[in-house]
């Protein structure tokens, strides 16, 4: 019996140490918050890298209307500090960008992708991404360039 209460309060003693009312959860990150910070830190010339973008111009070809062009821009960190992408924005609604979320170390790649909508856009096609990053001229426009043809009419050769 001495052995079971020896062992309960040593229990009792191990969740007491454990919960504590006055330490609550942290709150969730604020995403402007993280976003001013990565502006911050990407106006901060004490930060600047350099860069090289081996494909910022593509051409993806004809493709039909309504088809999606999924591209990738390579981008080298040929500096001697992380490389932080604070932002990338497409220059119209039919594209949407997307980059990489943490730091690109120095001798490292990243890919920064955009998928473009072809729907309703018959014609050529010349569009951008702009990226915002920590280097001296912080902003780089990538090109992206083809031709959406429209797709060919079905005609019914049944003839009743």
């Amino acid at each position: 019996m001495k052995h079971f209460i020896l062992w309960m309060s040593i229990g009792a003693f191990a969740i007491a140490c454990n919960s504590n009312p006055n330490n609550p959860k942290e709150p969730a990150a604020d995403p402007n918050a993280i976003q001013k910070e990565k502006d911050d830190f990407v106006n901060d010339s004490t930060n600047w890298t350099t860069v090289s973008w081996p494909d910022s111009i593509q051409n993806f070809g004809k493709v039909t209307d309504g088809e999606k062009v999924l591209l990738s821009f390579h981008v080298k960190n040929t500096g001697t500090k992380p490389l932080v992408i604070s932002s990338v924005t497409a220059g119209c609604g039919c594209t949407v960008p997307s980059k990489p979320e943490e730091p690109i170390l120095p001798g490292a790649e990243g890919i920064i992708k955009a998928e473009f909508n072809s729907s309703g856009r018959v014609g050529r096609a010349d569009k951008y991404v702009t990226v915002n990053c920590n280097t001296k001229a912080r902003t780089y426009t990538l090109k992206f360039e083809g031709e959406v043809v429209a797709k060919q009419e079905t005609t019914n050769t049944n003839n009743k």
